[in-house]
């Protein structure tokens, strides 16, 4: 089995290769800068019973998601499952975006799912799914978070019809989305402000806690499995309940 998972070094996406590294199991971790948390995702892999693959590359681009894709392909006939997990946090107000930087936010928080799916294709066999992580964000205004919010609007419609499209080939397609996770790129978007909001959210939380990695990882892994095969183009969004309470 192997799985690829772009942002897998961090966050979100390190739980979920964490959750799938096994015997057996080779986890393709995509990065675009952090060489030292890399180095380490790396040996939590293996230390699981995985076989790491580090490929460092931007893949902000259709280009080079097709580069990464052929990365894959050096190692793989197979591709079992695809996450996009990685995400471009530029935390501004839409109206004071710098354009280059919005085009980037665009490409990498919502573009590339099809830049890459379409590159992973020859890769998916029947059995295989596709991941796309996305965010409440998505469906209100967060201050400051347009720029991340708007793309991941786009992916989730991608993978409406990605579903569709890809189902004709055995493979599935969903979005996981979250409330907040405490993470590197809540931190990056919300600075000293982070560790309170987190623990705000769980204080509002029917469970008390926030969502963690390990929520997200384990429903990206029950949706890859055989019991979950009439699943196919849909949103889970997890949150503990705190959206369902009237305010």
């Amino acid at each position: 089995m192997s799985i690829l998972i772009t942002g897998g070094t961090k966050g979100i996406g390190l739980g979920i290769a964490e959750r799938f590294a096994g015997a057996g199991v080779t986890v393709f971790l995509n990065y675009a800068s952090d060489d030292e948390a890399a180095e380490k995702a790396a040996a939590l892999i293996e230390s699981s019973g995985g076989t790491p693959v580090l490929l460092k590359r931007d893949i902000s681009d259709a280009a080079s998601a097709a580069a990464l894709l052929e990365d894959v392909a050096a190692h793989t006939e197979r591709l079992d499952q695809l996450v996009h997990a990685a995400v471009y946090p530029y935390a501004t107000s839409l109206l004071n975006t710098d354009p280059a930087e919005l085009d980037r936010a665009v490409a990498l928080n919502g573009t590339a799912l099809v830049h890459l799916t379409r590159s992973a294709l020859p890769l998916l066999k029947p059995g295989a799914t596709v991941f796309f992580l996305s965010s409440r964000g998505s469906k209100v205004a967060v201050p400051n978070y347009g720029p991340i919010g708007g793309p991941k609007a786009m992916g989730e419609a991608f993978i409406r019809y990605l579903a569709i499209e890809l189902a004709e080939h055995g493979v599935r397609a969903h979005v996981v989305s979250a409330s907040l996770v405490l993470t590197d790129a809540l931190r990056t978007l919300f600075g000293d402000a982070a560790e309170d909001r987190a623990a705000a959210a769980a204080a509002a939380n029917p469970m008390k806690r926030n969502v963690t990695e390990s929520d997200v990882a384990e429903v990206v892994h029950f949706l890859s499995t055989p019991a979950s095969e009439m699943l196919n183009g849909r949103e889970l969004f997890l949150d503990g309940g705190v959206y369902t309470k009237a305010n």
